[in-house]
């Protein structure tokens, strides 16, 4: 089978075809600043400051325990997405941080579920609780009084961490 333009003339790849010069080999570049709060961008006054910008890590022990007690089944991802901590029936449960309360709802068991929204996207939820004494919309502070310890046996809280809608090790987050 012949081409029909027999006078075209094929090269193997990477011959026959110039490459262009980058504009850096022509001209002199700006010498590197090793110190960059001497540049010019930085010597700018009046300007506000940049925020700092937060990795999303875990800040071991910002928060405090809702009740003290055994852990008494762990967080196991997929599992448990909490921790379950051993309490007396009526211990009261405090919020592990300050924040608002952004839903009460109940499971299917008819259990009272309490979440609460805090800083950097974090959210609380408390289950096995009983007694409620928040509002869904109410700020809360590290502490104060949510519910109560459900009669159970055993009775314990259900206590979980959620980075946005993602469970995370609630232990990376409490005060040891």
């Amino acid at each position: 089978f012949e081409p029909a333009n027999s006078s075209t003339t094929v090269t193997a790849p990477g011959t026959g075809t110039r490459t262009p010069t980058p504009p850096s080999a022509t001209r002199a570049q700006p010498a590197e600043d090793a110190n960059p709060a001497t540049s010019q961008a930085a010597a700018v006054t009046g300007l506000p400051k940049a925020p700092t910008l937060q990795a999303s890590a875990p800040k071991s022990g910002i928060m405090a325990y809702p009740v003290r007690g055994d852990i008494i089944r762990a967080y196991k991802k997929g599992r448990n997405e909490g921790i379950d901590i051993a309490a007396a029936a009526g211990t009261p449960v405090g919020a592990a941080d300050s924040g608002t309360v952004a839903a009460i709802s109940r499971n299917t068991n008819n259990v009272p579920i309490v979440v609460i929204k805090h800083t950097d996207n974090i959210l609380t939820v408390y289950t096995n609780i009983a007694d409620v004494r928040v509002k869904k919309g109410e700020s809360v502070s590290r502490g104060q009084r949510i519910a109560s310890v459900r009669a159970g046996s055993p009775s314990f809280v259900h206590f979980e961490v959620r980075d946005g809608l993602n469970s995370v090790d609630p232990s990376n987050y409490l005060d040891p």
